[in-house]
């Protein structure tokens, strides 16, 4: 046991100061981590021997379900509603042409089987939502248009539609052709259903219960994203969209110690996106990749030039978007862990597949992250789609911007319509803060459950004073 642990953190943090050091040449953090992870592998420097493809699909669904969560959690809808029909038809709509153009090169171009050609393009056919989070966020980098937000909606979004088709390819093969149809509505109606029934319900009780101990908070909410997840799968929904169901309702809801709560979450992600990509860089054989290289590159070059920019192009331009706009959102269309933990489902599931589909994906994702990952910043500034005066953070939960804040006393009668609630039970929105209150001679610093009283005089902050004087009187 205690040598696992040592190799556990020395792992951790091999990884972490490994990308201190490459990330200033613009190497992604993620190709770090899966690098390290062949290196350390069977074929590797270090030849630790693991090809336990079922314990490998049993860790990666822990990790992916966190990833997920953290993905709803920290996005703030109020920024990113303007872009939410574009962005989910995208997750739909978009994955599905994605993953047909692919199954028909596949079966054209690499000569593979229909159905199994069609297992390889919904398994690629998402964008990878731990790879779009960790670029744009570890870079700051905003882009115009609100497509900061619409990418992040939209590959937290359609990593759950993308293992839907996963699963029904699956089916298809394994069953001979078994009510697909039947699978798919039930996944949907399941997980919508579950994930919003759970999530109203933890808010409330979130709203209404306080804890003594602060940091039972997160343990609470963790447990809650755990719940779900499984909960619905099984009831045989998608696990995967009902905890980003949940994520996105919790994390617009208010809630105490919401800010702690991101912070917390986005380091558990990062955690979970070490792990993911270094075991499945563990789990690779660089000696098998001569045999599929030729197909991945072919592939790979597929996706990114005909695939991902036919189905951007097809969706984005029913809506206001210019066509830099849509050249950059074609080029984010990142394959990374998700797309390798499906093969791996594949794999796992389907005895006897023609092709090395592990692998074959491995490298689809490898070059995608390295070549598009690598290159987002340089095409973002090169499109002039770069937002310099904003920072991507105001696209999360947690974000706070200090600059222009007004400050405003109010005094509570009465007839006020804060008299006799709490500070959570006020309505207030996010970016009016209570600074503190005033009763008689002494001076409170408020919580989300200090309840405002007659006679307080209460001090709340704004980025402007028309939004102070709105909610204030």
């Amino acid at each position: 046991m205690t040598i696992w642990m040592i190799a556990f953190s020395a792992v951790v943090i091999a990884c972490i100061l490994s990308s201190k050091l490459l990330y200033r040449f613009g190497i992604p953090t993620l190709l770090i981590f899966l690098v390290l992870g062949m290196l350390c592998g069977s074929d590797g420097v270090l030849g630790f021997e693991f090809d336990d493809y079922g314990l490998a699909k049993n860790l990666c669904s822990i990790g992916l379900m966190l990833i997920m969560f953290y993905g709803g959690f920290g996005t703030k809808w109020k920024v990113a509603r303007p872009v939410a029909v574009p962005a989910l038809m995208l997750s739909t709509a978009g994955v599905a042409v994605t993953a047909v153009l692919t199954a028909l090169f596949c079966a054209t171009a690499l000569r593979m089987p229909f159905q199994e050609g069609m297992l390889v393009g919904s398994v690629v056919a998402s964008t990878d939502a731990a790879a779009v989070f960790a670029i744009l966020r570890s870079r700051s980098l905003n882009l115009k248009g609100g497509l900061a937000s619409l990418l992040e909606l939209e590959s937290g979004s359609n990593d759950p539609f993308a293992y839907l088709m996963t699963l029904t390819s699956i089916q298809a093969m394994t069953s001979g052709g078994g009510p697909i149809g039947i699978l798919l509505v039930k996944q949907i109606a399941v997980s919508a259903v579950l994930g919003f029934a759970l999530a109203f319900a933890s808010s409330l009780f979130l709203r209404r219960v306080r804890f003594e101990i602060e940091g039972l908070y997160p343990i609470f909410v963790l447990a809650i994203a755990a719940f779900s997840y499984s909960f619905c799968e099984w009831l045989g929904g998608n696990g995967l969209l009902c905890v980003y169901l949940v994520g996105i309702v919790l994390g617009n809801s208010k809630i105490l110690y919401k800010k702690s709560l991101v912070h917390f979450f986005d380091g558990v992600s990062w955690l979970m996106q070490i792990l993911l990509f270094f075991m499945l860089g563990l789990l690779s054989f660089p000696s098998h990749f001569p045999a599929v290289l030729g197909k991945g590159i072919l592939l790979a070059l597929f996706l990114m030039v005909v695939a991902r920019p036919a189905a951007v192009f097809a969706i984005l331009s029913w809506f206001r978007f210019s066509f830099r706009q849509m050249l950059l959102v074609s080029w984010v269309g990142l394959r990374g862990a998700a797309s390798i933990v499906f093969a791996i489902y594949a794999v796992s599931y389907i005895a006897g597949l023609k092709n090395d589909i592990f692998h074959l994906v491995f490298i689809v994702s490898l070059l995608s992250v390295a070549i598009q990952g690598s290159l987002l910043p340089a095409v973002s500034k090169k499109l002039g789609l770069v937002d310099y005066e904003a920072s991507v953070t105001r696209t999360f939960n947690d974000y706070v911007d200090d600059s222009g804040t007004k400050l405003l006393e109010i005094r509570v009668e009465e007839d006020h319509p804060w008299a006799g609630r709490s500070i959570m039970e006020a309505d207030l929105p996010e970016e009016i803060l209570v600074v503190m209150i005033r009763r008689g001679g002494r001076v409170l610093v408020p919580k989300g459950f200090t309840q405002i009283l007659p006679g307080d005089i209460v001090v709340v902050s704004g980025n402007t004073l028309d939004s102070v004087m709105q909610y204030a009187t």
